[in-house]
């Protein structure tokens, strides 16, 4: 007992007599982390660097998920018979063209009979051309609001050929899509191939016992591209408009009254038949992503890529990035890499993470691909329009090995791309529910190798780790400098010492916003403008609207920022913690956009400082950080990282040409409703800004 109250007696007590608490443990290790935060950042920063230069070395072999589709389980029933008719029309459409050249209503009433004949329900929809303006409004609207050409004659208006087969088993609950863009006006050779191939399958279709899902078969307009005409056409499927359009006046195959609809798309496949194969054996390329990094299940891509290589005998590919595949020092990493994996396996035989340097070149270079694709938020084919609506899709670019007019390789090139088809609708019709067993978040390495969200988001969360830890370490060190430099403790209200720096940030976040809508007004100039002319417009009133916020509102310029008394390392506290911010919620709605995003912004809201105070010193290791700000600020502005990815992908760009080009991309990203967009405008410029004031901060 007289221990116990010893104990008691000596127990640490606060200024006011009651006992100090213990902090938890949590509370102790973050106490720790923020008190060596510039060693942790630097360990974390590097970590996430080399985590993803590890991700092709952690790809998995894909596999089926859903034990129901059993790719390859059932023997094809297509025959020479469904050939001959996928031919017959491939011939009659050849000879119409010859004969009646421009006339692309008689083809698609020429289609309409096929499919009428086959036993198919058979319409056709109008749509009109699309413009390409940029619209704040319409920015966050659904994928049926379009900006539309005015003055647009009837010739100009496309036109959609849809063809409905009933299953014979099912309640017409469920429907199967298939799409072959196809230009009825100037179509070309593989074009018609392409129809040929989804002939050939309608024919068997149209026959079989087995379908418990609808068949659509849409032969999509391409006059005016692929992805437009599909995206009309799913508008009319899913929100018909009862509105007087001008359409009616052009409305010769009576379009308005005779729309045809099937039920809910379990899935949907995009074929097209993409130039001769430069392989001595047929190519398949599939393509994936769609808008703002969305992509199908990936149960959907194994179906297609196990029938294709091992039924069908297709040389499978997705997209790379072909200048990283004679990169030096990524063939450099491969081989350390490789040497790595072999010691392992060596000393433990069960280590087998190590792969060869070539497969971490191919995997690298896919992989950026997909990032890049991913990151951009852009469709990479008309598949992109079925995503909008939740509906899984995938296009096939199909490459032949002979030339097109090679009546002697077609027969077979018919029966090998309709069986494939057929068996990935074969395992689409076994499903009884909507995909959902496999994976939605990951990236392709190659056809058969993949990275799931648990394994890339590792990467993501090393990067932005040591921010809030910089965040919080940087506001204690401003708040103690303020305190020593104020004679009077009481003018020291700590709880309110960052408000001058949210106000800046806040600012400048505004102003970021303000120069995301200018393309807007800017479009709005009448006359006819150039990319190039409309850049520079951009530029000089972003750079004008700066000056006056800096006139305006001295409180945000770097060269006036001591007057009003903010301290640099809270401004940067402020800055690390709004740019932790946005990297979190952009990887929330496109994870590859806040991927790159956070190899530019890291090291550089990290790197920022003064750079006078590193002048006046002149020492080696402040000029250097000095050095490593200015570059990687160089880096992280928009326009100049533009110009380096293009370098990487092997277009050269210089002068103006650079601003053209740089317009130019940006449109496609608001035409495209990307999300990449709003993270370029309104989180990474502003937090460049930032940065920038904190470089030319007057401490």
């Amino acid at each position: 007992m007289a221990a116990v109250n010893r104990d008691n007696e000596e127990e640490v007590k606060t200024d006011d007599g009651s006992p100090k608490i213990k902090p938890r443990p949590i509370v102790r290790l973050g106490i720790f982390l923020i008190a060596h935060s510039p060693v942790f950042s630097v360990v974390f920063s590097a970590a996430g660097v080399l985590a993803l230069l590890l991700l092709p070395l952690l790809a998995k072999n894909t596999y089926i998920s859903e034990n129901a589709l059993m790719p390859g389980s059932a023997r094809s029933m297509l025959s020479n018979r469904d050939v001959s008719d996928g031919s017959k029309l491939v011939k009659d459409i050849k000879n119409f063209r010859l004969n009646h050249e421009g006339q692309g209503v008689e083809v698609q009433k020429l289609i309409g009979k096929y499919m009428s004949d086959m036993g198919a329900e058979f319409s056709y929809q109008k749509f009109h051309p699309e413009g390409n303006q940029f619209h704040p409004l319409h920015f966050f609207s659904g994928p049926d609001s379009y900006t539309l050409l005015e003055n647009v004659s009837c010739a100009s208006y496309g036109v959609n050929v849809a063809g409905i087969i009933r299953a014979p088993r099912g309640d017409g609950k469920e429907s199967i899509v298939l799409v072959t863009p196809y230009d009825f006006i100037n179509g070309g050779d593989y074009e018609d191939l392409s129809l040929g191939i989804v002939s050939s399958l309608f024919s068997l279709l149209s026959r079989v016992t087995w379908l418990s899902k609808d068949i659509i078969w849409l032969v999509a307009d391409s006059r005016y591209g692929d992805y437009r005409p599909v995206a009309a056409w799913l508008t009319e499927y899913h929100s018909p408009s009862f509105k007087v359009s001008d359409l009616l006046k052009c409305d010769e195959q009576n379009t308005a009254d005779n729309f045809r609809r099937a039920g809910t798309m379990a899935a949907a496949l995009v074929l097209k038949v993409d130039g001769r194969s430069e392989k001595f054996e047929d190519t398949l390329s599939i393509f994936a992503e769609a808008s703002n990094g969305q992509m199908p299940n990936l149960d959907l891509i194994n179906v297609v890529n196990y029938l294709a290589v091992h039924r069908q005998g297709f040389y499978v590919k997705v997209e790379k990035v072909v200048s990283l595949l004679s990169s030096s020092w990524l063939k450099i990493f491969g081989e350390i890499f490789e040497a790595v994996g072999k010691l392992a396996h060596m000393l433990n035989p069960d280590w087998n993470f190590g792969i060869p340097a070539a497969d971490y070149l191919e995997g690298s270079a896919t992989l950026a691909s997909s990032l890049y694709s991913q990151a951009l938020g852009i469709p990479t084919g008309p598949h992109g329009a079925f995503r909008d609506y939740q509906v899984d899709a995938i296009t096939l670019k199909v490459s032949p090995r002979f030339p097109p007019d090679s009546k002697t390789r077609q027969h077979d090139f018919f029966l090998r791309g309709a069986r494939l088809l057929e068996g990935t609708i074969r395992s689409v019709n076994n499903l009884l529910e909507k995909f959902h067993q496999s994976f939605f978040l990951y990236m392709l390495t190659s056809p058969s190798k993949f990275i799931s969200v648990g394994v890339y988001m590792i990467a993501f969360a090393l990067l932005v780790a040591p921010l809030p830890m910089v965040a919080a370490s940087l506001y204690i060190d401003g708040c103690k400098s303020l305190t020593n430099s104020t004679h009077n403790p009481t003018e020291n209200f700590k709880s309110w010492k960052w408000l001058d720096a949210a106000k800046q940030v806040f600012t400048l976040h505004l102003l970021g916003f303000i120069v995301t809508l200018l393309p807007y007004f800017i479009c709005q100039v009448p006359g006819q403008h150039s990319p190039t002319n409309r850049s520079i417009m951009w530029g000089t009133t972003s750079s004008s609207l700066l000056l006056i916020t800096f006139v305006t509102m001295p409180g945000c310029s770097p060269f006036s920022s001591r007057l009003h008394g903010t301290n640099w390392a809270i401004l940067k506290s402020v800055t690390i913690s709004a740019a932790f911010i946005g990297l979190c919620l952009m990887s929330i709605i496109n994870f590859a956009t806040a991927e790159i995003g956070a190899l530019l912004l890291v090291p550089t809201c990290l790197m920022a400082q003064p750079i006078k105070p590193a002048l006046r010193s002149r020492r080696l290791k402040s000029l250097l950080g000095a050095f490593c700000s200015i570059v990687l600020l160089t880096i992280g502005f928009p326009v100049m990282f533009f110009a380096i990815s293009k370098g990487l992908l092997g277009e050269g760009l210089v002068g103006l040409s650079l601003g053209g080009e740089f317009w130019t991309w940006l449109e496609s990203l608001w035409a495209w409703k990307s999300a990449t967009y709003l993270y370029i405008g309104m989180v990474h410029l502003p937090c460049w800004l930032l940065c920038l004031c904190i470089l030319f901060h007057p401490s």
